[in-house]
């Protein structure tokens, strides 16, 4: 390990014509930052890396199946959160060891980046990344190419993508409660909510997740629509902690054309400000100019706006701003149809019950008095689709009827306490994102036994490789995907070996172990079912991971710095005698002890004058030698007494 400084960033260079001040103190450079460099000679940094990756994996392992363990997080500023969801573990995870910390880095990326697109599965990627970067380095100490190693992970990884979609298929309506029990861990009360919001909204339509009043979950299905076109601006943020803009009864201004003058937009926002209504603008463009007055009236307090680039581009962007016209029962401005910006007023205005704008995303959500239009209007489009003959324009004719006929569901999460409301969020929004996924791209079996049926595919995938070290790495995947059904069957107390060999003794592609029965099984039957999508994201996730930590080798961080020792200063010694005192001055030594000493003279001076006919009595014989114990021992501690100096 070498240490290497980095160089000092230069100082910002000045204006000429900026003031100075003729007495200003000069700046110091900043401290160099230092680094320190870890060869892989001898695989001590990517062991350091690999501790990090199973301490992670260890501790988000208990979490997977549906005999999975919770997990207790503690919480600086509140009650501890008691969760059994991976991916809230994961953020949890900081190490001391900078080298295990950033292994922890590493694979957190495999579960980060498969739960920002499948909204699910973060656990099995991290558990499939250790199994590759496990059985990795096993090959890797004997002295195999990295490069070809990580090659053949890889082309695996394509072929069993392949492969998974042959096993997929498409979801049944009676099925998409199974798919949701089985992500909110066997919970078929979540599952079965979970089911009737898409019964009732349709696959394409909506369904959110909030915090409910009560102690139960509820249900209840609004009118709405959603686009993918989010504020223009973070300054309309009105709620940080979740990033986004929401108004309620808010209107809506559509123009289609790009607003670059504020003077523009002067008339329909005073009669937002003087009648107190939130406004929405949804354009093709704002420019600099008009947004920036936009958001100083916003951060001013003056006026409650949010604004938003229109969806689509060219022809249909103008559709679609006639299709939000229709269900918010505004009027679309554009210059072809006579009406400018200008002279628009209140008239021209939408309505909205409820209004979230977030960075990617738009939600309207309607009070239903513009049903009849939008049926009328969903019929006529879907007359354009029987006329149709491209396939790309029926696609886009039929995103714009569900979003005019797609409601929205709202699952409010009911519960006892703060913790019980954060668990049971959490796991229903890991069944809702599981059944979405399911419905986008179609259903495996679950259980793990997807990902073991795959393995027995790698025989014919290492045919298709080059050389024998890309074969090596396709057996490093076949090994990997055992692991997410191991750790399944010992969660639930059985032995993980066992239940692989038993599983893959039969013929049956949807046979496997039930978890949470005990059972041997037909899986697919039985509802135990996985979203591909899920799964798709897992192997891609994962083998691009191991690739990048198996090629990995220096591993630079920053130097720690040594912990200066705290040694206590030296206690000074007891029996110090005082200095002289200097000549013509007088030096007296001040101290309790001093009123302790006339006490006890006085105590001498009072047993003298006791009477002797008395002395001996008891009770005076043990006040005298009270006394005089109490003398001796003061006059003694005057002699050893080291006090204060006061000059006079």
């Amino acid at each position: 390990m070498s240490r290497m400084p980095l160089p000092p960033s230069p100082p910002p260079s000045l204006s000429s014509k900026a003031p100075t001040l003729p007495f200003s103190p000069k700046k110091t450079p900043p401290m160099p930052v230092y680094k320190d460099l870890h060869f892989n000679h001898d695989l001590s940094a990517t062991k350091k890396l690999q501790a990090g990756v199973d301490l992670v994996a260890r501790l988000v392992g208990v979490t997977l199946g549906p005999k999975g363990r919770n997990v207790v997080l503690a919480n600086k500023y509140g009650p501890p959160k008691i969760v059994n969801d991976g991916e809230t573990v994961l953020k949890e995870v900081e190490l001391e060891d900078p080298l295990e910390n950033l292994g922890v880095k590493l694979v957190r990326q495999a579960g980060a980046r498969t739960n920002d697109i499948a909204g699910d599965g973060c656990t099995t990627s991290i558990i499939l990344a250790q199994g590759l970067i496990a059985e990795g380095m096993k090959v890797l100490a004997a002295g195999m190419n990295p490069v070809q190693i990580a090659r053949g992970i890889g082309r695996t990884a394509d072929a069993l993508v392949s492969e998974l979609k042959l096993m997929s298929r498409e979801i049944e309506d009676h099925e998409i409660a199974h798919v949701a029990a089985v992500s909110a861990g066997n919970d078929y009360a979540v599952g079965n909510m979970i089911s009737d919001a898409f019964k009732r909204v349709g696959r394409e339509g909506m369904v959110r997740i909030e915090n409910g009043r009560s102690t139960v979950n509820s249900l209840e299905v609004v009118e709405g629509m959603q686009f993918e076109r989010g504020y223009l601006s973070p300054f309309f943020v009105t709620n940080h902690a979740n990033m986004s803009a929401e108004y309620t009864d808010c209107k809506i201004l559509l123009v289609d054309k790009i607003i670059s003058d504020p003077r523009e937009l002067l008339r329909v926002c005073f009669s937002a400000v003087k009648e107190d209504f939130p406004l929405l603008i949804i354009a093709e463009d704002v420019e600099e100019e008009a947004l920036s007055t936009l958001t100083r009236n916003k951060l001013s307090g003056m006026i409650k706006v949010a604004a938003i680039k229109a969806p689509s581009f060219g022809e249909q962007k103008t559709q679609c701003l006639e299709d939000i016209a229709i269900i918010t029962g505004g009027t679309v401005v554009r210059d072809d149809m006579g009406y400018t910006l200008e002279e628009a007023g209140k008239e021209f205005l939408g309505s909205a019950s409820k209004v979230i704008v977030k960075k990617d995303s738009t939600l309207i959500v309607t009070d239903g008095s513009t049903l009849h239009a939008v049926e009328k209007r969903v019929a006529q489009i879907k007359g354009q689709v029987e006329n149709s003959k491209e396939r790309y324009q029926k696609k886009i004719l039929g995103e714009r009827i569900a979003r005019l006929s797609g409601a929205i569901a709202i699952i409010q999460v009911g519960a006892q306490t703060v913790i019980e409301l954060k668990d049971k969020k959490l796991r229903i929004e890991d069944a809702l994102n599981a059944t979405m996924a399911a419905i986008e791209e179609g259903v495996v079996v679950g259980g793990g036994c997807s990902l073991l049926r795959l393995s027995q595919k790698i025989d014919m995938i290492k045919e298709s490789l080059d050389n024998l070290e890309q074969k090596i790495g396709a057996d490093i995947f076949k090994h990997a995907l055992s692991y997410p059904s191991t750790l399944i069957a010992n969660n639930a107390g059985m032995s993980g070996k066992f239940v692989i060999e038993k599983v893959l003794a039969n013929d049956n592609a949807s046979y496997g172990y039930n978890a949470a029965n005990g059972c041997y099984e037909d899986l697919m039957a039985s509802g135990i079912l996985d979203p591909s999508k899920v799964v798709r994201c897992c192997i891609e996730h994962s083998a691009v991971v191991a690739k990048s930590f198996l090629t990995s080798d220096v591993v630079i961080v920053e130097a720690q710095e040594s912990k200066p020792i705290r040694v206590r200063p030296p206690m000074p010694p007891r029996n110090l005698i005082p200095p002289m005192p200097a000549s013509g001055k007088l030096y007296l030594h001040l101290h309790h002890h001093i009123e302790r000493c006339i006490f006890s003279s006085i105590s001498f001076f009072s047993i003298w004058c006791l009477p002797w006919s008395d002395a001996f009595s008891f009770r005076y014989s043990s006040v005298a030698f009270t006394l005089l114990f109490g003398a001796t021992t003061n006059v003694r501690g005057m002699n050893n007494f080291v006090g204060k100096s006061v000059k006079i």
